[in-house]
C-alpha cells in the first residue's frame, strides 16, 4: 500500500513522516449505502490519534452519521464517498489537529485540562490550542480517553503502528522524539523496514531510487568510471588499499551486523570505501549524491542499521561540514530512525572532527547547531553526549576535547529550553 507525506503541501521525498493513503470501498444499495474505511486504524496510527477522532471529523464535515466506536474495526460514513475526497477532508483534520500551529510539525499529542485542548509539540516543544469552536473540539472533550483502558479497536491501531515502524513505543512517526520514546531494544526495527522496502512501496522516494538505480545500471557513459567499477571484486580491492587508519576507523567492537567480520571488509567498510573512491573520481565529495549514497546501502543491505550513520558522518562531509548539513539533512533524516541511529551518527563526527580533522574541533558547536536545527539529533540525546566522554569511537582524551569545544552550543541549549519553558508558563 502506497505511503505518502502526512502534510502533503511537502513534495521531499525525504520527508520522514508518512502515513498510508486512505483505502475506501462502497457497501450496499439505496439508502443502505455505506463507505468503509478499510485502513483508517493504521493511517490514525500514523498521527497519533484516536480513529475515532478521525472519523466523527469525517461525519462532521459531510454531515452523515458514523460509528466513532466499532468493535469490529469496520470504520463506517453513512452515504458513499470516493476515497480521493476523503483524503482531502484528511488533510483538514491534520491542520487543525494534528500539526504544531508554531512549527508545523506533526509530532504532537493531545493534552486537555480545564476544558482545553492543547497539541504538545515534541519537535519544537511548543504548546498551542486547538480551535474549540470546532465541532470536533467538542467530541474530544466529551469522549476523553480513560487512563489504563483501551478499545479493541486502539489496541490493533497500536499493534499496526509498532508493525509498521519497528517499535511498538514510537511516536507515530518512526522517528525518536526529543524524550527518546525509541527504545534502542529494536532488533525487528530493520526487518521491518527491509520488509516495508521489498514489499513494493511506491512512494516518491521509492519511485525516485528506482529510477535512478536504472539510470545508473544503464549508463554508457565511459567516463563515469565509478558507474563501471563498483563490481564487489573492484570494491574489496579498493578497501584493501585504503591506509590502515581508514580501515580501523570504520572497524566496531560490537558484533551486530557484522557482515564480513574478519576479513576487514565488512558492509560499512565497502560503503565507506565506496564514498572515498565515488569523491575521488568526481572530484570531491560534495559531488556525490544523496540517492547514489542511498542506493549504495541499500546494495549493501545496511540503509536502516544505526552503524551506517558511523560510516556516513566520517565519509560525506568535507572540512565545510556546517554548510554541507543542509544539503544532507533529507537523506540523513530518512536514514536516522531512533536514537541509536543518532548516537552512531554523533559518534561518526566525533571521531571525524577529533581524529581525523582536529582543525574543525573549534567548528564542533556550528556543527551540533546545524544537526539540530536541521532535527538530525534531538535535545535529549545531544544532552545525555554532552554529560560524559566515552571511548567508544575514539580515545578518552579525544572525547574530552571534543566535549569541551560543545560547552558553549550545550549551554546553549540549556539555557534555550529554559527560556521556551518560562514562556510557555507565561502564555498559560
Amino acid at each position: 500500500m502506497a505511503n505518502i507525506n502526512i502534510r502533503r503541501d511537502i513534495a521531499d521525498p525525504f520527508y520522514r513522516y508518512k502515513m498510508e493513503r486512505l483505502q475506501s470501498k462502497i457497501e450496499g444499495k439505496g439508502n443502505g449505502i455505506k463507505t468503509v474505511i478499510v485502513n483508517l486504524s493504521s493511517v490514525a496510527a500514523s498521527l497519533s490519534r484516536p480513529p475515532s477522532y478521525v472519523i466523527k471529523y469525517f461525519g462532521f464535515e459531510l454531515g452523515a452519521q458514523t460509528n466513532t466506536n466499532p468493535a469490529d474495526d469496520r470504520w463506517i460514513i453513512n452515504g458513499a464517498h470516493e476515497a480521493s475526497k476523503l483524503q482531502d477532508y484528511l488533510d483538514g483534520f491534520i491542520n487543525k489537529f494534528v500539526l504544531c500551529k508554531h512549527c508545523k510539525n506533526p509530532e504532537t499529542d493531545v493534552n486537555i485540562k480545564d476544558g482545553h485542548i492543547t497539541l504538545d509539540c515534541k519537535a519544537c516543544g511548543r504548546r498551542t490550542d486547538v480551535d474549540l469552536r470546532l465541532k470536533l473540539s467538542s467530541f474530544i472533550l466529551k469522549n476523553q480517553p480513560k487512563k489504563g483502558k483501551k478499545d479493541k479497536a486502539d489496541k490493533k491501531a497500536r499493534r499496526a503502528k509498532a508493525k509498521e515502524n519497528g517499535d511498538a513505543e514510537t511516536n507515530g512517526n518512526g522517528h525518536a522524539s526529543p524524550e527518546g520514546s525509541l527504545s534502542d531494544n529494536v532488533d525487528g526495527e530493520a526487518d521491518a523496514e527491509d520488509l516495508a522496502l521489498e514489499a513494493g512501496s511506491d512512494d516518491e522516494l521509492t519511485r525516485r531510487i528506482n529510477a535512478e538505480a536504472k539510470d545508473l545500471n544503464g549508463t554508457d557513459d565511459k567516463n563515469d568510471e565509478w558507474t563501471v567499477d563498483v563490481s564487489e571484486e573492484a570494491v574489496k580491492a579498493r578497501a584493501q588499499e585504503l591506509p590502515d587508519d581508514f580501515k580501523q576507523k570504520l572497524n566496531f567492537d560490537d558484533d551486530e551486523d557484522a557482515e564480513g567480520e574478519g576479513n576487514g571488509n565488512n558492509s560499512y567498510d565497502q560503503l565507506g570505501s565506496w564514498v572515498i573512491s565515488t569523491a575521488e573520481s568526481k572530484g570531491g565529495v560534495k559531488n556525490v549524491e544523496d540517492v547514489e549514497i542511498y542506493l549504495k546501502a541499500k546494495e549493501l543491505g545496511i540503509e536502516t542499521k544505526h552503524k551506517t550513520l558511523t560510516v556516513l558522518a566520517q565519509t560525506i562531509f568535507d572540512t565545510d561540514i556546517v554548510n554541507e548539513v543542509p544539503g544532507r539533512a533529507s537523506m540523513l533524516k530518512k536514514m536516522i530512525t531512533a536514537e541509536k541511529h543518532e548516537r552512531a551518527f554523533l559518534g561518526g563526527t566525533e571521531r571525524f572532527v577529533g581524529k581525523e580533522n582536529p582543525k574543525l574541533v573549534s567548528q564542533v558547536p556550528k556543527i551540533l547547531l546545524a544537526y539540530y536545527q536541521h532535527d538530525l539529533i534531538s535535545e535529549s540525546v545531544l544532552k545525555n553526549w554532552g554529560s560524559k566522554k566515552s571511548h567508544k569511537y575514539v580515545d578518552l582524551a579525544t572525547s574530552k576535547k571534543v566535549r569541551k569545544a560543545a560547552e558553549p552550543f550545550l549551554e546553549w541549549l540549556e539555557n534555550a529550553e529554559s527560556d521556551e519553558s518560562e514562556g510557555s508558563g507565561e502564555e498559560e
